[in-house]
């Protein structure tokens, strides 16, 4: 049995991983659980797994919990903050971390994990961003496995599996496309409301926009070129709405190579928990039939300023990725608070990227610095050039 610890039990892909974990508890057994700031989603997970830990974002919820779990008989330990996250990350009842916190509040405790020695299944893009060399050298020198959990980079490993790194010729990241690859309307007057209609998937308010943006897919690209070694040219992106075909893989011989599923991130969940074994799930099996056709086309990168963003940053490499994260981040929640429009978010990430200077001698492991600075100064721009 595995026994692992959920950060971001709350969220999207948390409480997929919790129906997945919740219908095979022979294989699973989930010992820790941290939720943020949803301590009522948190409770009923605890009294459900009983896990030996879980935590939340401060103290006075904390300290709610720790009433709870007494007078409910519960004899879960709970932490609180950044030491929290940490905490549930280095247990040694733990044999695998699921890092599914967004954004790069996880960097920290991923890190921690890897110098535990805990395998890390991660669905947190924004930590191989900002930090990809340094924690994948970082599980090399651990022993360790870093195990994607996205859907999409989920498929390129399946694709993989007993292939060589050096045979590939190149990796085809597949996007939905988001509600806008098709729009040929006035960008500037998205609303949020319209940025959130995502057509294929469900998920948290900040992915939902970057999807909108594809900003999403260019961190996508990032992740991808650091989880499978390849240059970022190497990396191609196709629009494809059907969302079935959710990664390949082109070698040198020309055979491509996909992973072809319906939509339903509770398969990448389970493949990254159980590998190498495929056991048996819920999910809906595909009828490629009744689908009919698979469409793949082009992404304007023009229309979708963010992907030409991201490949500039991974281009520039050190810390730069840190910067365009970090950035895309604090323009995000200005546009979700209707502070800015649309098409702001990709300027305040380029006008930031372009005034950070970064030496050549400048180490990747300074993205901690990097990060603080962009989003600093992304929020000075803000107050000043772009607030409606």
């Amino acid at each position: 049995m595995k026994k692992i610890a959920i950060l971001g039990s709350s969220g999207s892909i948390g409480k997929q991983a919790i129906d997945v974990a919740s219908k095979m508890k022979e294989d699973i057994c989930v010992e820790a659980l941290a939720a943020g700031s949803n301590v009522k989603v948190l409770k009923a997970q605890i009294k459900k797994f009983k896990p030996s830990a879980a935590s939340v974002a401060n103290d006075s919820d904390a300290k709610e919990l720790k009433k709870w779990c007494v007078s409910n008989k519960i004899k879960t330990n709970v932490y609180s903050g950044q030491s929290g996250l940490e905490k549930l990350a280095t247990m040694p009842k733990v044999d695998m971390v699921l890092a599914t916190l967004v954004g790069s509040v996880g960097l920290k405790s991923i890190i921690a994990a890897i110098k535990a020695k805990k395998d890390v299944a991660l669905a947190n893009k924004e930590s191989l961003v900002m930090a990809g060399d340094y924690i994948m050298k970082l599980a090399e020198e651990n022993g360790v496995s870093v195990l994607p959990v996205d859907s999409e980079h989920s498929a390129i490993f399946q694709c993989c599996v007993g292939e060589r790194k050096d045979r590939i010729r190149k990796i085809i990241l597949t996007a939905s496309g988001g509600p806008f690859y098709k729009y040929d309307g006035d960008f500037s007057k998205i609303t949020v409301e319209r940025a959130l209609a995502h057509p294929s998937w469900k998920m948290g308010k900040k992915i939902t926009i970057d999807s909108a943006t594809l900003m999403n897919k260019g961190l996508e690209a990032i992740e991808a070129s650091v989880l499978f070694g390849v240059p970022i040219d190497k990396v191609e992106i196709l629009i494809h709405p059907q969302s079935i075909a959710h990664s390949m893989v082109e070698y040198v011989d020309g055979s491509v190579i996909a992973q072809l599923s319906k939509p339903d991130m509770r398969l990448p969940i389970q493949y990254a928990l159980t590998r190498p074994e495929r056991l048996k799930s819920n999910i809906k099996f595909l009828n490629l039939a009744e689908i009919g056709k698979l469409e793949f086309y082009k992404p304007d990168f023009n229309k979708f300023p963010c992907l030409k963003l991201a490949y500039w940053a991974a281009k520039k490499g050190r810390a730069f990725p840190a910067v365009m994260n970090a950035s895309n981040e604090i323009a995000v929640k200005s546009f979700l608070d209707k502070k800015i429009n649309f098409t702001d978010i990709a300027k305040i990430v380029e006008k930031t990227m372009k005034a950070r200077k970064i030496s050549k001698n400048t180490l990747s492991e300074d993205f901690f610095e990097s990060d603080s600075w962009a989003r600093t100064y992304a929020r000075n721009l803000i107050e000043k050039e772009f607030k409606l």
